[in-house]
This record gives structure tokens, C-alpha cells and sequence, in this order.
């Protein structure tokens, strides 16, 4: 993947709805190349697809947080079946460094992540943990 197609990627994410035409204008190359560079990224699977943001998914969780975890032992798939299952979990991701995972949390209200986060740190095995709520989303590429 060049340079070119990075930009075009980026133009893409920025609104995927945009016309050839427009992509080329301000890519500075022809409608026919961008047909063709899309069309090849496709083929390639280095653009999987094109989808829609609705503004409820964007509102569906007024809180939400970033939930660092510290584990004891061998017990780390144990936590990630467990944290799987919590509703308020929108995501897991496992990491280096002094943490063992990093889960992504959503909920209607403070409350319910108070609850969610005080669920999670009496998993067995949990030693210690972080959480930093998330106050504004400068970018997300799925919007």
C-alpha cells in the first residue's frame, strides 16, 4: 500500500460516502484512477467494506470508560470469559507492560459503571486495576 492509497483510505474513513469524482479532486488524481485504487483494495482485503454510523449507536453509551486490570496468576482466560459476559463490556483487549488487559466499558449512567467496575475487581484473580472515564471522542474511525 503507497502513499496514495493511504490518503485515499484516510478521505474514505473521513466520509466513505464521497463521490469518485470528489475523491479526485481532492487527491489530485483522476476519477478513473480512485475507481481503480478502490477497486483494488477491495480485491486485495485491505478494504473489507463501507458501513453506517447512526446516531443511536453514537448515543448508546452516555458513559464510558477504559478499565486497566492487573492479574494473579494463570487466571486470565478465566477473567476474559467473565468479563465477556458483563453487558456493560464493549471490548477486551489483552496488553503488555504493567497491565494484562484493557477493557472498554459503555453504560447509561455512572451508577451502572460503579456497579460494572466493582463487579469486575472482585473477579478471582484480579489484583489491581485502573479505570479512566472517557470525557470526549476527538476521532473514532467508525464515525
Amino acid at each position: 500500500m503507497d502513499q496514495t492509497d493511504q490518503k485515499l483510505i484516510a478521505a474514505l474513513r473521513h466520509d466513505a460516502r464521497a463521490s469518485h469524482s470528489d475523491l479526485a479532486t481532492s487527491l489530485g488524481l483522476s476519477r478513473t484512477t480512485v475507481r481503480s485504487r478502490i477497486e483494488r483494495l477491495q480485491d486485495r482485503g485491505d478494504i473489507l467494506g463501507f458501513t453506517v454510523v447512526l446516531k443511536e449507536d453514537v448515543l448508546r453509551d452516555p458513559v464510558r470508560g477504559m478499565m486497566t486490570i492487573a492479574i494473579e496468576g494463570r487466571g486470565t482466560n478465566r477473567i476474559i470469559r467473565q468479563l465477556t459476559g458483563l453487558a456493560e463490556v464493549r471490548a477486551v483487549h489483552s496488553t503488555n507492560g504493567r497491565w494484562d488487559l484493557i477493557i472498554e466499558l459503555g453504560t447509561e449512567t455512572l451508577e451502572d459503571l460503579d456497579d460494572a467496575l466493582s463487579k469486575i475487581r472482585l473477579f478471582e484473580g484480579v489484583v489491581s486495576s485502573e479505570t479512566s472515564l472517557l470525557l470526549a471522542t476527538k476521532k473514532d474511525s467508525r464515525s
